[in-house]
């Protein structure tokens, strides 16, 4: 079984697209266990946001894979599937590795170094968790990716080399409305993006904030949150707070549009000789796009966001450069720990059936040799391991260092033929070995020592 990733992002798709393709609540659920459950697959996670809907799966099938999630990925987004495949990326094995690793990092981000795909990550790699679709592959690249993230942000000035797509916006806005300080702000939704642009908003001393949200009491615990004036609304009287704002920034998870150019028209949005500023976040689009044919109104959807990217380019290459490095490094020793991992059962396993040989042969000489005193059997018993552990030490200390190599696989694969290995003793010695991780510490114990055996 190996790692795929099939996706599309901002970089392969036109945001219409990435629009479409887009998926949320009960269908992303959906289609994650529509991938977990092809032919193929044997794990599953789908991270999807605003500029990325990518498919991480393990498979035993490269092309079946591929074939599999882009016929999912078409028929979610009713996009046919000649016209998806010319913007569908594939990685695979070590590059989907080094591909995860570069998404948490920020380094594919629409605004390299943006923190926020590290909560995005975090969120699909808990939904493929509490949905059973995540095994133990999958789980150990994700969960590293998560940690190269943490490091990279940690370690290197990637943050200011680029801000979240939110900071990004409202630098636009600032640019259209003048200071920040002046502004009253409607923001609509109050998921982890509206949160960001309260933040920001409360950081630049924004006028008022109003929160307007389909669930109230999220939108409360929003509006608490902030440092300036702020109150919340529900999401259907949202009309009524349009005339006094000047700031409008939408991002909601509905699948059509929340704002209309004639919503905005009928509250004299337009007529009454203020400017004004949407900012649309979402994906899909909640704000329609005409209105910018209104007076006074400018609107910046992420298409209009796409230059940042270049624009972090310019600002932190050092940075940039030191990441690309980290996630290089980590890429490294995260596959030569797992090449020298998948070894260990097959040596496990010889090691096993060599103490299982050794016992045979030492239970026929106590039968054929009963006058032996126990002094003499213990002498014996302890010359007879020492001699087979002596002879296997070479060959499975050699075959975990090959391990680590490119295409290490074949060296296990080679022990097992030579000393003809039940194909099963490695299979039982791993579901061990999954089975007391699962179980805690305490069952960890015999585990541990059987793998240190094999080292």
């Amino acid at each position: 079984m190996s790692v795929l990733v099939v996706g599309l992002s901002h970089r392969s798709a036109p945001v219409a697209m990435l629009e479409r393709a887009a998926v949320t609540g009960d269908d992303l659920v959906k289609l994650l266990h529509e991938v977990h459950d092809g032919v193929h697959v044997g794990e599953a996670a789908i991270v999807s946001t605003c500029n990325r809907v990518e498919v991480y799966a393990v498979v035993d099938k490269f092309h079946g894979g591929v074939s599999a999630i882009s016929d999912l990925l078409s028929r979610h987004s009713g996009i046919p599937l000649d016209d998806l495949a010319r913007h569908l990326y594939v990685h695979y094995e070590d590059r989907a590795v080094q591909h995860a690793f570069s998404v948490a990092c920020g380094l594919e981000s629409m605004v390299v170094g943006e923190g926020q795909i590290l909560g995005q990550l975090r969120q699909a790699f808990r939904l493929a968790q509490e949905r059973g679709t995540l095994g133990r592959e999958l789980h150990d690249v994700l969960q590293h990716a998560l940690r190269v993230g943490k490091r990279a942000h940690h370690e290197t000035g990637i943050d200011k080399a680029g801000a979240s797509l939110v900071s990004v916006g409202l630098d636009v806005a600032a640019a259209h409305l003048g200071p920040l300080d002046r502004v009253r702000a409607l923001v609509v939704g109050a998921g982890s993006m509206s949160g960001l642009a309260v933040a920001t908003l409360s950081r630049a001393g924004a006028r008022e904030i109003v929160v307007a949200n389909r669930t109230y009491d999220r939108a409360v615990r929003l509006a608490e949150s902030a440092s300036v004036p702020a109150r919340a609304v529900e999401l259907w009287t949202v009309d009524a707070e349009l005339a006094d704002a000047d700031l409008i920034v939408s991002c909601t998870g509905a699948s059509g549009l929340v704002l209309t150019a004639e919503q905005l028209a009928a509250r004299g949005v337009g007529e009454d000789g203020r400017r004004r500023f949407f900012l649309d976040l979402a994906l899909p689009h909640d704000i329609d796009p005409t209105v910018r044919t209104l007076p006074g109104v400018e609107l910046a959807g992420l298409d209009d966001l796409r230059t940042a990217q270049e624009a972090a380019d310019a600002i932190g290459p050092e940075a940039v450069e030191a990441v690309r490095r980290i996630v290089m490094d980590e890429v490294a020793a995260f596959l030569d720990a797992a090449r020298a991992a998948s070894v260990a059962p097959t040596v496990v396993a010889l090691r096993s059936k060599a103490a299982e040989v050794v016992d045979a042969e030492l239970a026929r000489l106590s039968g054929r040799l009963p006058e032996l005193d126990e002094r003499a059997r213990k002498e014996i018993a302890q010359t007879v391991r020492r001699v087979v552990d002596k002879l296997l030490h070479a060959p499975t200390v050699r075959v975990k260092e090959l391990a680590s190599a490119p295409g290490g696989d074949t060296y296990a694969e080679a022990l097992r033929e030579l000393f003809d290995l039940d194909p099963k003793a490695p299979e039982a010695v791993q579901r061990a070995d999954i089975h007391s991780e699962a179980a805690g510490p305490s069952s960890r114990k015999g585990t541990a020592d059987v793998n240190r055996e094999a080292r």
